[in-house]
């Protein structure tokens, strides 16, 4: 198991998100606070925070959260059921006081014991959670509780404020008072029309008014890049840049170390690459060999017992990799750069943010943030960027996480901050090809091949690696749930290349159902079958705040064919049409009719993957043009019963 490379950090003060102690104290209800139905500046919110407050008092080692909230509809309700995370034997949850005030006045207090359960639990850490539900809360009602805990005396608070909550708050307090034995430095994301007081006396103040609620769209990048919150951090450094200075040095002293190629991997090299071999057939080869590994991110990871009775020791360099034969994916990222170097190769390795949790945040002075090793090789004067880390990843690509992901590059002159390349949309394709027959009341019985490359096979691929056959089967088929057409059942069969990532990964499903709507002598079926009742993504709302991110860019095409029963003739097919955003969207239809069969072709591809929310109108109306496309329909006429002599 890989330690991590920033150990020097484990001496700071532990960064934890806890409540803290309590300034306000329970207040009477205004009249207003009592009758308010609504709130005019949320319009249609379900609950509002009338006042929030969170401060934390490092040198007493004491914390507290204190929370008023207006109940305004029924989803608001939820609020009333309160978990509160501590860490286990450092912080001890001292006082919970808590009542619920209904709209007359009436107040309920909170009698019930709260409950206490264990989260997270790991050698040497655990995680539990306080929880407890407010009684007797109805619409209208005002929340209101206070928690307090202690902190271990071994131990300072370093709180992170995360300023935005699930519905709007109307005013917020927060302090923290440090110890005079922490040197502080602070990061704030806030938005631009926030009004702040920041204190910097004795304590780190913040009041805030207005806040709206944390963003919840769909498609969103990150939390942490959207999310408003003030960031602590105890440092050495005066400034980010001299941090940023130190930790890439650092960094690149220890990475360097770490893949330095040792005789005995220059010696398993050798038998894997041969003197002829180009550069690109040597990097290929020994990606192969890596691939081939244990990756414990993807199979388990041997507990301590086991790695003692087996003998194996900690990994400290890239050559007790390939001894084990064994090792995370990180672990075997590093090895490939090992062992590449060993092969005569200019290659670097690059440590990033895991860009499907986080992403990079210079502001945020902590190296913890960053996730995953992937590896660049130059080639013919080229950069190729690997992820030999990513089990069943092929050669050349990378996960989607680690496109357009920054963090710190190794180069000649040193590491400097590197962010990875997009993905292009012809790399990331699903075709799918279906073979329908219909009879003549609408039942449908066929077939469908999904042949997948790029993201969507890596993450099957990946997902069958850490479960058993039925568990991916029954993944595959929900998958398909929303992309076939109402009454029309998937029941998926096999996958075809699932062992080998170097050819496209083909999914056989059987399908089966009714389809289709018969009305006198018209017969009404879906023209576009796997579109037909889909959620189009960007169409419901006019506008948006918020940044777009789909991962990554991708092509969709679909090939289906209909035959059709006896009798029935076409008298209406999707039109043939394209609909583009240019330089960053298309969609084209194609129908060919023939006396009994219509084949119906659809391809969608989008090529981007972060869109500033300037550009959301061009995005919204060609979905919308794509989602009126998709509604066409193939009709059927039933052909009159001939006439007798």
């Amino acid at each position: 198991m890989r330690i991590s490379v920033f150990m020097r950090n484990l001496l700071l003060p532990l960064v934890f998100a806890a409540p803290a102690l309590l300034i306000a104290q329970f207040q009477d209800p205004t009249p207003e606070e009592l009758k308010m139905t609504a709130d005019p500046k949320a319009p249609g919110a379900a609950a509002v925070y009338l006042y929030y407050e969170e401060t934390a008092e490092s040198p007493a080692h004491t914390s507290s959260i204190y929370e008023r909230i207006k109940v305004l509809a029924e989803k608001g309700k939820e609020l009333a059921t309160v978990s509160i995370p501590y860490e286990h034997g450092v912080d001890k949850v001292t006082d919970i006081e808590g009542r619920t005030i209904h709209a007359d006045g009436t107040v309920v207090l909170l009698t019930a014991k709260p409950s206490d359960l264990m989260d997270v639990k790991t050698k040497g850490f655990q995680m539990n959670s306080v929880g407890f539900t407010l009684p007797d809360v109805e619409v209208g009602s005002i929340l209101e509780f206070r928690v307090k805990l202690r902190r271990d005396e071994d131990w300072y608070f370093l709180p992170t404020w995360q300023i935005q909550r699930p519905y709007p708050v109307h005013e917020a307090h927060y302090s923290f008072r440090p110890s005079s034995l922490q040197k502080l430095m602070y990061s704030v994301h806030l938005g631009s029309n926030a009004k702040v007081v920041l204190g910097k006396k004795d304590a780190m103040t913040l009041d805030i008014t207005d806040v709206p609620p944390e963003p919840d769209d769909d498609w969103m990048p990150p939390m942490n890049t959207l999310r408003w919150r003030v960031e602590f951090f105890s440092s050495r450094f005066a400034t980010s840049e001299a941090f940023w200075d130190d930790a890439r040095k650092y960094w690149a002293t220890w990475i360097e170390n770490f893949t330095d190629p040792t005789g005995p991997l220059k010696k398993a090299v050798a038998g894997i690459v041969a003197p002829s071999d180009t550069d690109e057939q040597k990097a290929a080869k020994l990606y192969i060999a890596v691939q081939k590994l244990d990756n414990t991110d993807f199979s388990r990871t041997k507990s301590k017992a086991e790695r003692k009775k087996e003998g194996l020791k900690d990994i400290k360099k890239a050559e007790d990799v390939w001894k084990q034969q064994s090792g995370s994916a990180d672990d075997i990222a590093l090895l490939y750069a090992s062992m590449a170097r060993a092969a005569g190769l200019k290659v670097w390795p690059a440590y990033l943010v895991n860009r499907n949790r986080a992403m990079f945040d210079k502001t945020y002075l902590s190296d913890s943030q960053f996730d995953n090793d992937i590896v660049i090789v130059e080639l013919d004067g080229k950069s190729l960027y690997l992820d030999p880390g990513q089990k069943m990843c092929p050669f050349g690509k990378l996960h989607w996480k680690h496109t357009l992901a920054s963090g710190f590059r190794l180069t000649e002159k040193g590491a400097y901050f590197v962010t990875t390349p997009a993905a292009a949309f012809m790399d990331s394709t699903v075709q799918r090809v279906a073979d329908l027959t219909i009879n003549e009341a609408g039942n449908v019985r066929g077939s469908v091949r999904y042949v997948m490359t790029g993201p969507d096979a890596l993450y099957w691929r990946q997902l069958a690696l850490e479960n058993d056959e039925e568990e991916v089967k029954k993944q595959f088929n929900e998958s398909m749930r929303e992309s076939l057409p109402e009454g029309v059942q998937a029941d998926f069969d096999h996958f075809l290349g699932l062992d080998d990532y170097t050819v496209n990964l083909i999914g056989f499903v059987k399908v089966s159902g009714n389809i289709g709507t018969a009305t006198g002598k018209h017969f009404f079926l879906p023209g576009l079958f796997f579109e037909s009742r889909s959620k189009h993504p960007f169409v419901a709302e006019d506008k948006r705040t918020t940044p777009i991110d789909v991962h990554y860019s991708r092509m969709v095409e679909d090939d289906v064919t209909y035959r059709l029963p006896p009798g029935f003739t076409v008298e209406s097919a999707p039109l043939t049409a394209s609909t583009a955003w240019p330089e960053h969207a298309l969609l084209k239809t194609n129908s060919k009719t023939s006396r009994d069969t219509v084949e119906v072709v659809r391809s969608l591809a989008y090529n981007f993957t972060l869109l500033d929310p300037k550009d959301y109108p061009n995005l919204h109306d060609f979905y919308q043009k794509v989602a009126t496309a998709d509604q066409q329909q193939l009709v059927l006429t039933r052909a009159p019963a001939a006439k007798g002599n």
